[in-house]
Formats: structure tokens, sequence, C-alpha cells
């Protein structure tokens, strides 16, 4: 039987059809990952450091290019087939105007934050990253690394291999795909959660716990595709839609994927009740690495949220609407008011995220039937700018805490930024700008990321949660402006905050946050204009 198996005319197998063309930023950023686990293994360690960054900061400058290239190309796609931007990757990726516009923001994010990654001035020439991971904390190892001048330069391959999962996350087309990207972006962040070269228990700690919990959270993620295959009978997001529309399976089987599938993606943005992770996360990473996750993570997680609910589950929106905008509330809510409560500067940002989730989720529930060039603001446009302005706020603000130190390092408690205008003028009004943007407060990019959200929710009939998110809105306003007043109306503690003088790096990436947040907040047509242009995601 075997033999005539093998002897018989079998139709030939067909080669996938790849469009190179349209993936070119994958590509780009993914050999630069492994190019750089190629120099962490035979190029000579003194020189190894400034290659990586090198290498890392060169890719991500090509692959902006790159996108920018692709998403020009999406207007000769629209004209051939009449949707801007096409399934490829034999339907394991959409290249829509949605999500190349996300691959260019978190780019960005990323190029920013490999410059933080590289700064070597604020810790007497050596990076905020542990020499030798495998050391203990304290141990005689690790005294030798710190004598020896030994450099972790492994955490630039690690951060392009998350970069290009959060990209792939943004694009993935089909449930599988899009749970494999999850990990890949995943995987390489708890690592370099751990690797602080100061306070390193508390690093190990947040790395453990997000693991933990990450893994965790993967686990619902992939019951609910299996149980999303099981009632469409595929992973692609269409076909599901298909079967979403005819109600061809169990209802009781589409609700159990559904609310799966959510808490995944839920735990991922940072939204309550499966928020725990991020305040502990946030305060025990290293600073550059809590910078890259606010502001790449958040805009991948979101990306893939639109995504699965609006294309494959958008057929059953009466079903899970209920449940986000509940979520929504709650989220808000939740993260302005412990806000108050904090004293620690990481751990008040990380509740920051949490209440911005909220904010975005307001916007998440509003109006989509998004159409190229509409003049009409839908949740896909106002959630793109608003994960831009909040990226750039996000990343400039921990580029400040990094610069605000003591003899043990960062020092983040609110009492030892007390008359730190008084110290250093432009780091505080810098760090007030981002605050002003986080609190919605006009002439910034923060208020305009909130009339879109607000609007669209308003444009799709849930005026009552935009009176909610005002309401918290100005609750939440409290603890930012306390900071704002602690730095230049409080008089400082001994001879005040101490701050440390950075290289280039991170004096670029403060500048362009901020130039961004205030750029975007008078000037936000050009921004807005590219996420309204985006337009709808394919099918």
């Amino acid at each position: 039987m075997i033999t005539s198996l093998l002897s018989a005319d079998l139709p030939p197998i067909a080669a996938p059809e790849i469009q190179y063309s349209l993936l070119g930023p994958l590509f780009i950023i993914a050999g630069a990952a492994v190019l750089g686990v190629v120099v962490e293994a035979f190029w000579p360690r003194g020189s190894r450091f400034v290659v990586q960054t090198g290498l890392a900061v060169v890719a991500i400058v090509a692959a902006i290019v790159d996108t920018v290239l692709v998403y020009n190309d999406l207007d000769r796609i629209e004209a051939a087939l009449q949707a801007r931007g096409q399934v490829a990757a034999e339907g394991a990726l959409s290249i829509d105007g949605p999500g190349v516009f996300a691959w260019g923001s978190l780019l960005v994010f990323g190029l920013l934050s490999m410059m933080l990654f590289a700064e070597r001035r604020l810790e007497g020439g050596m990076s905020a990253f542990t020499g030798r991971a495998a050391d203990a904390p304290g141990s005689a190892a690790e005294a030798e690394a710190v004598k020896l001048r030994v450099e972790h330069s492994e955490i630039f391959p690690l951060a392009l291999f998350a970069l290009v999962g959060m990209m792939l996350f943004a694009t993935a087309n089909d449930l599988l795909t899009m749970f494999v990207a999850l990990e890949v972006l995943s995987l390489p962040l708890y690592l370099l959660c751990g690797l602080a070269r100061r306070r390193r228990l508390l690093s190990q700690e947040a790395a453990l716990k997000y693991f933990l919990l990450g893994a965790f959270s993967s686990v619902f993620f992939l019951y609910g595709i299996a149980l999303a295959y099981g009632y469409s009978g595929s992973f692609d997001l269409a076909a599901i839609d298909r079967a979403v529309t005819n109600r061809t399976g169990g209802e009781n089987m589409l609700l159990a994927a559904t609310a799966l599938i959510a808490v995944g993606l839920l735990f991922k943005i940072g939204a309550a009740p499966f928020h725990t992770w991020t305040p502990d996360v946030y305060q025990g990473a290293p600073t550059p690495v809590t910078a890259f996750m606010a502001a790449g993570t958040k805009a991948a997680a979101f990306l893939a949220l639109l995504r699965v609910f609006f294309v494959a589950f958008g057929g059953s929106s009466w079903d899970w609407r209920p449940m986000i905008v509940a979520i929504a509330i709650i989220t808000m809510f939740l993260g302005a008011v412990v806000s108050i409560s904090q004293t620690d500067v990481k751990r008040m940002l990380a509740y920051s995220s949490i209440a911005h989730a909220g904010f975005l989720l307001v916007g998440f529930v509003g109006v989509y039937a998004g159409v190229a060039g509409s003049d009409r603001i839908t949740s896909v446009s106002s959630v793109l700018f608003y994960l831009a302005v909040y990226g750039l706020s996000s990343i400039g603000a921990f580029a400040v805490v990094t610069l605000v130190r003591d003899s043990g390092g960062e020092t983040t408690h609110l009492s030892k930024w007390a008359g730190l205008g008084r110290t250093s003028p432009w780091l505080a009004g810098s760090f007030a700008v981002f605050m002003l943007s986080f609190a919605g407060i006009p002439l910034t990019g923060g208020f305009i990321g909130k009339w879109g959200v607000f609007s669209a929710a308003y444009s799709g009939g849930f005026w009552w949660l935009v009176v909610i998110g005002v309401l918290i809105s100005a609750l939440a306003a409290y603890f930012y402006v306390r900071v704002i007043v602690l730095m230049f109306f409080t008089d400082p503690v001994g001879d005040g905050p101490t701050v440390a003088v950075p290289s280039a790096l991170t004096t670029v990436v403060i500048v362009v946050a901020v130039l961004g947040t205030v750029g975007l907040g008078i000037i936000p047509g050009p921004v807005l204009d590219l996420a309204q242009h985006a337009g709808a995601f394919v099918r």
C-alpha cells in the first residue's frame, strides 16, 4: 500500500507566496536580531556593546524607512484591490493601514528605547544592566564582574526579538500566528526585566512575577484559541467572523472563546482586573526596559485586541461590548484612585498606565466602520493616535526617572523629587510636560488623544461612558499636578535631589519626547490625518 501511495500521481505542492516587499520591516528587525546573536558569540568583548548598539539603531532606522515605503505602497494596493492593504504570507499577516501605522509607532518607540539601553554615563561608564545575570546578587562573582567591567550586550538582540514580536502581534491575521507573536515578544521581556544592575533582587522578583503571570495568561489565550477553532473550524480571523455572523456553532463555546482570548489580551495591556503584575514589574525592571514595555507592549497588544474583536468577533459585538465597557470603567477608576496613594514614581506611572488602558478601552467600544480618508473619528484612528502620544510621553517620563539619583542609583521615592525644579529646571519642566499630557491638559498630545477616544465613544452612542471618563480624568489630574507642585513649589529635603548628567543619547530621547508631546498637542493634524487615512482592518 505504501508503495502504491508513493508511486501515485500526487498533485504538486505549490510554493508559498510571500510578499517580501510588504514584509521588509519585519525581516530587517528579525535579521538584525539574529545577527546580534552571532555578534554576541564571536565579536571581541571589548567593543561588543558599541557594535550591538550600532547594529540595533541602524536596523531600526532602516526598518522605519522601509515602513514609510510600505505605507505609501498601500495606496497602490487600494487602487488595485479596493482595499487599503492585503493579507500576506499565506494568510498569516494583514498588512493594512492600522498595522503599518502601528509598525511605525513601535519602531520609533524601539529606537528611543535603544538609546536608553545604550546610556553608560549614569553608572560610571557602564549600562543599567547587570554584567552577568547568572551571578547571585551580592556574591563574589558579581563583585568580580563589576571589577572587570563586564557588560550585558545581549540586551540588544533580546530587545530586537521583542520588537519583531510586537510587530507580528499587531498584524497577525490568524490566532495561531498571534499566539506565536505573543510568545516571541514576551519571552525576551521576561529576561530583560531581571537584568537590573542595581536592586537585583527586586528586579529578579519582577521578572519572576511577570513570567508566571504572563505564562498563566498565555494559557487562557491558548485555550480561547482552541475554543474559537472548535467553533469555527479555522484559526483565520475572517473565517471566524463568517462563522460568528452565521452562528454556525454553539453559543456557549463562542462566549467562552471570546472571554478567554480577552483575558490574554487584556493582561498584556494592563487592564483591571488583570493588572496586578504592572506595578511590581514596572518598579523592579531596569527603567529603560520599563519604558520599552510601557510604550511598545501596550501598543502592540491594543492593535491585536482591536483586530481580534473587530475582525473575528465583530458579529458578536452585542455580546462582548458590555464586558469591555465594564472593564474600561473599572480600569480607569482603579488606576486613577490607586495612583493617588503611591509614593514611588515608577509605581505611580504604572498605575497611570493602567488608567490610560481604561481610557483607550473607552475609544475601543466606540464606533468602528472606519474607511480611508473619512473625517469621522473611529475607534481605530483614535486608539492609534492615543497610543502614539502615550508612548512618546511614557518613554520621556521614564528617561527622566533614570536621571534623578542618589548614592544607591535611581531614587524614585516622591519625597526625593521635592525641589527638582530648582536643581534642574529643564528636567523638571520636561517631566511636567509629560504629566500634563497624561492628565489631558490642552496644548499637549494627551488632550488630543483623550478627545479622540471620547469622540469615538460618543459617536458610538456611549455618551454616558464619556461623562464617566471625563470625571475620572479630572480625578486623575490630581496626582499628576501633585508631582508638579512637589517639584516646583516644595522645599527640597536636605541638599535636594541629585541630577546626573546624561550623555547625548538620553538627552535626545527626552528632547524628542517633549517636542513630540507638545507638537502633537499644538499641531496634531498630520499624525491625526495619518491615523484617519490608515482606514480599517483588511480581512
